[in-house]
């Protein structure tokens, strides 16, 4: 089983064509996700839309990897992931007539996100929510931009796309919306997220999907102690993705059953929620 995993781990790798002493760190959370991603495409089971934290959303490799799958989403960032405004242009300076000629840039440099977003004031920002909590609507103040992601492995990875797509590349970078948090009681923005989705999707939808972290942990919550996830008291690996795949099946029926028309009455057992805590 381990080779097996290693051999489809592997060709996923980054190369290591300048590593020093040692290996080149990998992050095997981004390699396993790929093998997960392809997988249940394999299954004709390929998301509409992925969402992640910055743990994902900050590697310029995840992005793109998604981008080259077709895949939609909207992913955290850190406030340090630098960008282009829209509507910057890459120049080609002048060859000098020896040496390679000078490859095309932008005149100046990018920006961290949370530059433009504060650039704009607290006036561009509107309102926006994205769910009824237990306490009210969850709301707070939001801001859409149109944005390049820019960064060294940004401007390599736009490049061999390029190339292998045109056979050249003019240094245009991909388009990308940045959507920012400005809390009404913060003194600056507080939350950045990155998307690929078409530039015409309503700010609102955009909102929801980066908020749906909530509906994560809600499922995480009814896996473990409603289903009994962490029930599991067994010592062999077989004995555990028994478990585990037991559990999944029971909550993908149990979502399947809200998801039904008949969970919208109110009688309706399968809207009751198998796990005792509060979802909001």
């Amino acid at each position: 089983m381990e080779d097996d995993l290693w051999a489809r781990i592997e060709p996923l790798l980054p190369p290591w064509p300048e590593r020093s002493p040692g290996p080149k760190p990998v992050d095997d959370r981004l390699c396993l996700q790929g093998i997960l991603i392809d997988e249940l495409a394999g299954w004709g089971m390929v998301p509409p839309v992925l969402v992640a934290d910055a743990g994902y959303g900050q590697n310029a490799d995840f992005r793109d990897g998604l981008d080259g799958r077709g895949i939609g989403y909207v992913v955290a960032v850190r406030s340090d992931v630098t960008v282009h405004p829209q509507d910057a242009e890459p120049v080609t300076p002048p060859w000098s007539g020896s040496g390679r000629k000078p490859q095309p840039r932008y005149r100046d440099t990018p920006s961290p996100v949370a530059a433009p977003a504060t650039g704009q004031g607290r006036p561009a920002f509107t309102e926006a929510t994205w769910r009824e909590g237990s306490r009210g609507p969850m709301r707070s103040r939001f801001l859409a931009l149109r944005v390049r992601p820019a960064g060294i492995r940004a401007r390599r990875l736009a490049r061999a796309a390029a190339t292998a797509r045109e056979g050249c590349w003019n240094g245009v970078l991909p388009e990308a919306t940045l959507l920012v948090e400005w809390p009404e009681d913060a003194e600056a923005p507080t939350d950045y997220w990155l998307s690929n989705l078409p530039a015409a999707t309503p700010m609102a939808e955009l909102v929801r999907l980066a908020k749906i972290r909530w509906r994560i942990e809600h499922d995480y919550r009814e896996l473990k102690h409603g289903l009994g996830l962490d029930h599991f008291e067994g010592r062999s690996g077989t004995g555990w993705h028994h478990h585990v795949t037991l559990v999944t099946a029971a909550h993908a029926f149990l979502t399947e059953q809200r998801l039904a028309p008949k969970a919208d009455t109110a009688a309706s057992p399968s809207t009751r929620s198998s796990t005792p805590s509060r979802t909001c």
